[in-house]
């Protein structure tokens, strides 16, 4: 039993763990600056983008698609300007108009193009490959100290880990700039914090989020990410700090629970298939907004607060 989860299931749990965690943690910031589209918004440009990067370069690989991204990026903001501009219409509605425009030009892409050579279609694009990223090579819980086996474990892994751990970084060093610029910009720029380029660094450290989880994960967990586990944070505190640890408590219950739920569930359940782990990945976290929205000691609570 043991040497199975550690070959089929142990990878595959760490590694939506660790996105939900890249996701949550500047997804707590959007939330509080109620920029929380942005994070949806994020998530479908990404898409067109890695999948222009995969048709000129022909490989999946980290940079292509973080340039593929940020170029996506750029062409949208552009064109919720234009649509702005030209239509008068408030930027909300640019931004919805855009982004699902761009996320369908994604879709189409990828049913018009031969991506048969890699795990790049319509279904991976929503849901990921989770449950394709288990280690082979693992004969049990000894493979764990084995240099060997290690060397075998899923890319996936080491690459959501490492940007993990640079949001935890960047969240940790510029916590006080991020904090005042969040709270209080007029006073952050009066002691000298450049607030607009905190505002972009934000986005970006989102946009390198989304685009590592996006292989992994698909776009559902990353829209999901970004808003569910903040949200339900946001209600159960005043204070910031405990915000944030609140949110990678959520994520990693929300990866950990949604991951054994579509698995395990339908079989408990009498069904003979299991279903897709992003998609139960992401309900867990929506059912744990829910009942923050119902039973967290701050749920009453209008706006973001002036305490935290």
């Amino acid at each position: 039993m043991g040497a199975d989860f550690v070959q089929l299931s142990l990878t595959p749990m760490l590694i939506g763990i660790l996105a939900a965690i890249a996701c949550a943690l500047p997804g707590n910031f959007l939330i509080l600056r109620r920029q929380a589209l942005i994070g949806d918004a994020i998530s479908h440009v990404v898409l067109p983008g890695i999948v222009v990067a995969f048709l000129v370069t022909g490989v999946i690989s980290t940079w292509p698609m973080l340039l593929g991204a940020a170029g996506a990026a750029v062409v949208a903001v552009v064109l919720i300007e234009t649509v702005k501009r030209v239509g008068r219409i408030e930027p909300g509605a640019a931004m919805g108009v855009v982004f699902t425009a761009l996320f369908a030009a994604g879709v189409l892409l990828l049913e018009q193009s031969d991506t048969s050579g890699v795990h790049l279609d319509v279904e991976h694009a929503l849901y990921g490959n989770l449950e394709s990223l288990i280690w082979f090579s693992a004969e049990g819980w000894g493979s764990l100290v084995d240099p060997a086996a290690l060397l075998t474990l899923p890319p996936e892994l080491f690459r959501m880990a490492a940007v993990a751990l640079l949001m935890t970084v960047l969240t940790v060093i510029f916590w006080r700039p991020l904090k005042l610029s969040t709270f209080d910009e007029g006073f952050a720029g009066a002691v000298g914090i450049p607030t607009a380029a905190f505002g972009f660094g934000l986005v970006v450290a989102a946009a390198v989020a989304a685009v590592a989880a996006f292989d992994a994960v698909g776009s559902i967990i990353v829209i999901a990410m970004f808003i569910c586990p903040p949200a339900a944070a946001r209600l159960m505190t005043n204070r910031l700090e405990i915000q944030v640890l609140w949110s990678v408590a959520f994520a990693t219950v929300s990866a950990v629970f949604g991951y054994v739920l579509a698995g395990y569930g339908p079989l408990w359940l009498g069904a003979d298939n299991a279903v897709s782990a992003a998609g139960m990945i992401a309900t867990v976290s929506g059912i744990i907004l829910g009942l923050a929205c119902l039973f967290a000691p701050h749920r009453a609570r209008v706006g973001a607060p002036k305490d935290a």
